[in-house]
């Protein structure tokens, strides 16, 4: 195996001369979006430059609106990567003193408060970091709990010992049933086990001022980090949600951050999109949209990049899927996202991609230089059908079915797109987030929905609460039982 850029398995020594000769030009990513456009899928499926021009005011006005209200109201998350010194200088101290102290860090969250947390440990640490020694890992195992499942939790509790675990109770309003479920289950275990000390095991990052956890965090004496009041779920990876957790396992949040500022200052340069990633990005999935293609793929041809599309989800569906629009009128809004991995899901997915309905957009991430490289030996010589791999790398391998999909999908009159990273390090996952993040403002902006409530997910939480007799929501319950029943003939 041939190192060719920073990775986990790196030495004090490569780790400093990277750090040394870090340019982020050399990271700067890339969007392609060649495939869109109908000079190359064909004049039926594909995009026309006069259809960019046409919807041009819809694009500018999407680009002031949200250029205009950067750090206010829900779009607090437009200032994280500028406005943190002091919290990120706490973090990394936090952090060091985990690493010390801890042999588990264990993340309690649902929802963008584990999907972010999970995507950049995923990106940026060893494929097996758990699995390392810790002479190689060097720091605390990594968990993160973001479902109710029972076995899941009694599975988690048969392989840590919660007196060297350090426990980061995540929700903003301190009212999230799963994750306050956790937060019983492992306070309750904790005092048993430790007694006093237990609160010196319990983080918590929660809202500065409202909601059950703060008001937990002061009685209790927990160390406690604040989420943004601007800051919603789904756009908080930049703020303590994902900071904390990222510091923990050595990543250089400073470096994400950078690379997160880098994407604004280039989305709020200029409103024309062929000079602007994510007004671009956000202009073609908006006429996309507009021309039925109601689908968005997610297709990362890299492991490490596997759980951005899961991240993407949240963040995609979660903001676009609205049933009324600013003005109340239905509109029914949104594009459904689907994630997959290349190339495992050349072989599961794409075939319907390639020759099923034409309601996708399908959103590839590429990779330059992978972190080590695998060289396919010699052998089977007798054997040409295989023997024509002998001598390439893997990350070659992995690269060229990648181009051969984009091909195929292009063929195939299949609207595509291509983002690059020329690496997979803290600079360049800080702007691929911010560009995902960006590109939904700006589409949610251009439908004229609100991007950053969550009023469907709402309902589903008011009906657990009124089914467990939650005080205040006895209406809601008096509905439920109003509701008609199920009829025997349908359950089979």
């Amino acid at each position: 195996m041939r190192l060719s850029v920073l990775s986990s398995r790196s030495t004090k020594k490569e780790k400093t001369e990277y750090m040394a000769r870090f340019n982020k030009n050399d990271f700067r990513i890339r969007f392609d979006f060649n495939n869109m456009m109908r000079d190359y899928i064909g004049a039926e499926q594909g995009i026309k430059e006069t259809e960019i021009a046409d919807v041009s005011k819809t694009v500018k006005d999407a680009f002031d609106s949200v250029k205009e209200q950067g750090g206010a109201g829900w779009q607090g998350w437009l200032d994280l990567p500028f406005n943190q010194k002091e919290i990120v200088d706490d973090i990394i101290t936090t952090a060091k003193s985990v690493r010390k102290n801890f042999k588990t860090f264990v993340v309690l969250g649902i929802g963008g408060s584990a999907l972010g947390p999970i995507a950049v440990f995923q990106a940026l640490r060893h494929l097996h970091y758990n699995e390392l020694p810790y002479k190689m890992r060097k720091g605390p195992k990594f968990y993160v709990e973001d479902n109710i499942d029972p076995e899941r939790m009694a599975a988690l509790l048969d392989i840590i010992d919660v007196k060297t675990t350090m426990f980061n109770v995540i929700t903003k309003s301190g009212a999230t049933s799963e994750t306050m479920s956790q937060y019983l289950v492992i306070t309750d275990i904790l005092k048993k086990a430790l007694g006093a000390d237990y609160a010196s095991h319990v983080i918590a990052t929660t809202d500065k001022e409202k909601g059950n956890l703060i008001k937990l965090a002061k009685k209790e004496g927990f160390k406690t980090f604040y989420i943004p009041s601007g800051v919603g779920g789904r756009f908080s990876e930049m703020s303590p949600v994902g900071l904390l957790p990222a510091a923990v396992l050595g990543i250089d949040v400073k470096k994400m951050l950078l690379g997160a500022a880098d994407m604004i200052k280039m989305g709020f340069k200029t409103a024309n999109p062929y000079k602007n990633m994510p007004l671009m990005a956000a202009t073609l999935q908006y006429i996309a949209i507009g021309k039925g293609k109601n689908i968005s793929v997610m297709m990362p041809y890299a492991d490490s990049l596997k759980y951005i599309a899961d991240w993407y989800c949240q963040l995609w569906g979660e903001s676009l899927g609205k049933a009324v629009d600013k003005s109340g009128k239905e509109v029914y809004a949104g594009q459904t996202p689907v994630k997959a991995l290349g190339v495992t899901d050349q072989h599961s997915q794409i075939q319907l991609y390639t020759e099923g309905p034409f309601d996708k957009v399908i959103t590839l991430i590429a990779v330059e230089a992978f972190r080590t490289e695998v060289m396919i030996p010699e052998g089977l010589e007798d054997f040409p059908d295989v023997n024509f791999l002998c001598g390439n790398t893997m990350g070659t391998l992995l690269n060229t079915e990648r181009k051969a999909t984009e091909y195929a999908l292009a063929k195939k009159h299949r609207l595509n797109r291509t983002i690059t990273l020329p690496a997979v390090n803290e600079y360049t996952i800080g702007q691929l987030l911010m560009l995902f993040m960006m590109e939904t403002a700006f589409v949610g902006a251009m439908l004229n929905i609100d991007t950053f409530n969550q009023p469907g997910v709402e309902e589903g939480k008011n009906a657990t609460y009124a089914m467990f007799g939650r005080k205040g929501y006895e209406a809601k319950k008096a509905e439920l039982d109003s509701a008609k029943a199920k009829a025997e003939k349908y359950i089979i």
